[in-house]
């Protein structure tokens, strides 16, 4: 997916060498230190100190006091530092998509479109939210056929526009204008082939312009005159903003992100990872009684849940 992951942050600050800062926690270590200084020079500090109970309770009152206020700024900093991360916990907590939830994504307009792949008829939904520069996006766009074709009949896969590198904007506006001419599969696929991957492999961002585009559509027997044309009408534009503004209800914000008859993905998995999802849903779906061409509409949508659920959401009555 394009966003960082830790292993991939970590790498990063591997790559690039970091500064160690100094830490207000080495105060701590520092006092801890300086109440040992009375051991022997070399000796490894003791495995754990000795409460002194000593003296009268007032003296011991007065020694308590006295560490407190030695270590009052290391302890009301841990106190901040343990606050901070508690509230980035909940915060991200609102952001995943609580596991139990299936999400009523409406896929009405992208199938009309054309952005499909497999029959209507199939009880099984995927809805796969892509950019064309992500190269996530490409590793498993082949995983995405050949479930098709394997399920056969039972899996259908439905694109969404999800825009997330300027540039590959223009191949989103061609697979529309493509898929007005019944090309839709036929022009990603190749997009993918002599698009993306000369882009990625050179770093050559024109493999993403109009016109390699333009080029590779010609090569499908496009209507080329009418690509452009349709490319650069208002309708093009407004199904980009449709696509994104339907993942964004659920805070759909990296790509890849697929939707299984509703239930969220977050990023490609494994061809048999989908599988074993497919595999599930598609047992719902025969206990349901529904037929396959009627299940996502009277079971995903209108059961399903209208807007984002996290995890920190109780689940709707």
């Amino acid at each position: 997916m394009k966003i960082i992951t830790s292993l991939a942050l970590a790498a990063a600050v591997t790559a690039a060498g970091c500064e160690q800062q100094p830490s207000r926690l080495d105060k701590v270590t520092k006092v801890a230190a300086a109440d040992h200084a009375d051991s022997k020079p070399g000796a490894a500090p003791p495995a754990a100190m000795k409460i002194d109970r000593s003296g009268s309770v007032e003296d011991r009152l007065a020694r308590l006091e006295d560490a407190y206020d030695r270590n009052a700024e290391a302890v009301d900093f841990l106190n901040k530092v343990y606050g901070q991360q508690k509230q980035q916990q909940v915060a991200q907590e609102r952001e995943e998509p609580a596991e139990d939830a299936m999400f009523a994504v409406n896929v009405a307009d992208e199938v009309k479109a054309g952005q499909v792949d497999g029959p209507a008829s199939a009880p099984v939904t995927i809805v796969k939210a892509f950019d064309f520069a992500c190269p996530y996006c490409q590793r498993v766009s082949g995983t995405m056929e050949e479930l098709v074709k394997e399920y056969n009949g039972k899996v259908r896969v439905v694109y969404a526009n999800m825009l997330v590198h300027p540039p590959a904007k223009t191949a989103h506006l061609a697979s529309c204008a493509a898929a007005k001419q019944g090309k839709y599969n036929e022009f990603k696929h190749a997009f993918w082939e002599k698009g993306f991957l000369p882009y990625a492999q050179g770093h050559d961002q024109s493999k993403l312009g109009e016109d390699n585009v333009l080029a590779i559509a010609k090569d499908l027997g496009l209507d080329t005159a009418r690509l452009k044309t349709d490319m650069n009408s208002p309708e093009c534009e407004a199904r980009i903003q449709a696509d994104m503004s339907e993942m964004q209800k659920f805070h759909v914000n990296a790509t890849p992100t697929f939707f299984i008859n509703g239930k969220h993905v977050g990023g490609a998995l494994p061809k048999e990872g989908f599988k074993k999802i497919i595999d599930e849903q598609l047992k719902l779906a025969e206990e349901s009684g529904v037929s396959g061409a009627d299940y996502y509409d009277k079971v995903v949508l209108a059961k399903g849940e209208k807007q984002f659920r996290s995890k920190a959401d109780p689940k709707p009555n």
